[in-house]
């Protein structure tokens, strides 16, 4: 028998006995598109989720009184048929993953065996979920879980279900009030590298942070991070002692005990020690028992077995130090989005870009794609990136196609466009004062379709109304992805056409897209469409 849902979301059995041939494949073709049209339904519905106008005063509400946070969770799990005291794990890099935000499609942040969860389980346990939350809101004052919260509870109730061995959770903001922070005992806890961003949220120092980012910690329960500056080093030990487990800093990864170097799939020295991170992350579960003692102890090397360093050798991470080669053009895509992530950043596409020019066999133009979200410093990032000098700094927002058939996965309610794209062209002028670059009078925007195309300060800096127009003017045609007839080619002015000559000349476009995760989603959904099946 073949089950689906009508719009209703009721259940209609079809027995498929008998079907053959054509009426099969027919059969099979309809039921994907109305599998994919309940998907899509499912993901609109989520999108109502998001935070609006009075979800957002209710957030700071809550930010004077954290710990209303988790015990609103603890309602909408009890709401939602789950048990709060789930026996599940907080680590990284590893089984059934929790993640955010996701780059193309929302299934992605919750995968089982390394794989994003099928359009089918997604639509079957969202609206379990959703259904159970919106038959008691009313007896709760209407309320109902935000987008990311949801989303945890969605992940919670799946793992359940399809009943995995491992989840590994990553946490979403902070830690101590965070909504993934309802699980009491987890097998082991581990804290990355330590950087300043969501200051509003978590304090505006490195330490304040420290001391969210501590609140994991479980009492008896293992905890790890990798080295740490002296002040949030201080704190997570206090923190550690406070709670009652031991803490252990990370060995640099040259000290595992292997035949040759270990090699990762991600490229990017930082890396490096979200890999040890993760060796004794899953080395603790493995071993299936406790650390005692107080402080903060150096971990032990160890030697790790043939399936850890396959793990290593094997991690993909797209949007993360990702290359794409699409003939001559090749994209560095990386989600940096703080000052410290940027320095990594850097230092990657300083490494790495040089290697690609040396074998281009002629002129080599690079152009930065920039966008940042929320309450990021730009421009202490883009500071970071003047020495890696472009030849072209381009700024869009994070909208991945100036259409009306915007996938419902990327869609942002919380920030209009006329904000975004006042973003874009603050950005813009950063770019130039920061190259020295004489002011100039404010230019008119190019009007089509409702939204401004191009606005024409200086030669060297565009800024484009989706992602999707700044890729087609970075590539010029020569990369045949997003030369594709069924793209909608936005056109531009012939003056700007003009400043693209550079590119049409030379023998490489290298392109560095960063500063925002979602931007370099929605760059990914046009340059790999693999990810949008």
């Amino acid at each position: 028998p073949i089950y689906v849902m009508n719009s209703l979301r009721q259940p209609i059995v079809m027995w498929s006995s008998g079907i053959r041939g054509a009426s099969s494949v027919f059969l099979r073709h309809l039921l994907a598109i109305y599998i994919m049209n309940v998907f899509q339904d499912a993901v609109c519905t989520l999108n109502t989720l998001q935070t609006n106008a009075s979800a957002l005063e209710q957030v700071k509400r809550e930010r004077g009184h954290p710990e209303l946070q988790l015990q609103a969770m603890r309602g909408f799990l009890q709401r939602a048929g789950l048990k709060v005291s789930l026996d599940l794990c907080i680590v990284c890099f590893l089984h059934s993953l929790f993640s955010s935000p996701h780059l193309v499609q929302v299934r992605e942040r919750i995968r089982i065996n390394g794989q994003p969860i099928g359009k089918e389980l997604f639509t079957k346990y969202f609206w379990q979920v959703y259904c159970r939350l919106e038959e008691t809101k009313d007896a709760h004052g209407g309320s109902m879980p935000a987008y990311f919260r949801f989303l945890t509870i969605l992940a919670f109730h799946i793992f359940l279900q399809e009943k995995v061995d491992l989840a590994v959770f990553e946490v979403g903001i902070g830690g101590a009030y965070d909504c993934t922070n309802i699980i009491r005992r987890p097998w082991v806890c581990g804290i990355s590298s330590l950087g300043i961003d969501h200051t509003s949220i978590l304090g505006d120092t490195i330490e304040k942070i420290a001391w969210q980012k501590g609140g994991i910690f479980k009492p008896g329960v293992p905890a790890f991070t990798v080295k740490q500056p002296d002040g949030p080093k201080k704190v997570l030990q206090e923190r550690a002692e406070e709670i009652g487990c031991s803490l252990s800093v990370c060995p640099d990864l040259e000290k595992y005990q292997s035949e040759g170097s270990l090699r990762l799939g991600l490229a990017g020295h930082h890396q490096r020690s979200n890999a040890s991170l993760a060796l004794q992350l899953s080395h603790t579960w493995l071993q299936r028992h406790f650390l005692t003692g107080a402080g903060v102890s150096p971990a032990p090397a160890f030697q790790p077995s043939p399936a850890m360093i396959k793990g290593l050798a094997e991690t993909e991470w797209p949007g993360r130090n990702q290359t794409l080669k699409h003939g001559p053009v090749t994209y560095f895509l990386d989600g940096a989005h703080t000052t410290r992530s940027m320095q990594a950043c850097v230092r990657w596409f300083n490494e790495i870009a040089p290697q690609h020019e040396r074998n281009a066999g002629g002129p080599v133009v690079r152009v930065l794609l920039f966008n940042a979200t929320g309450e990021r410093d730009c421009g202490a990032m883009l500071k970071l990136l003047v020495p890696c000098f472009f030849d072209f700094a381009v700024f869009c927002p994070n909208i991945t196609e100036a259409i009306a058939t915007c996938n419902a996965d990327q869609q942002n309610f919380n920030v209009s466009v006329e904000n975004m794209l006042t973003r874009c062209l603050d950005n813009q002028q950063s770019w130039r004062v920061l190259n020295g670059q004489e002011e100039k009078p404010e230019a008119e925007l190019l009007i089509g379709g409702g939204l401004p195309l191009v606005a024409e300060r200086h030669r060297d800096t565009l800024v484009f109304p989706c992602i999707l127009s700044a890729l087609q003017w970075i590539s010029q045609g020569r990369d045949s992805v997003l030369s594709d007839p069924n793209k909608c080619v936005i056109p531009v002015k012939p003056s700007i056409n003009a400043k693209a000559a550079l590119l049409r000349e030379a023998v490489n476009i290298h392109v560095l897209i960063t500063g925002s995760l979602h931007l370099v989603g929605g760059a990914l959904k046009h340059l790999d469409p693999a990810l949008n099946s």
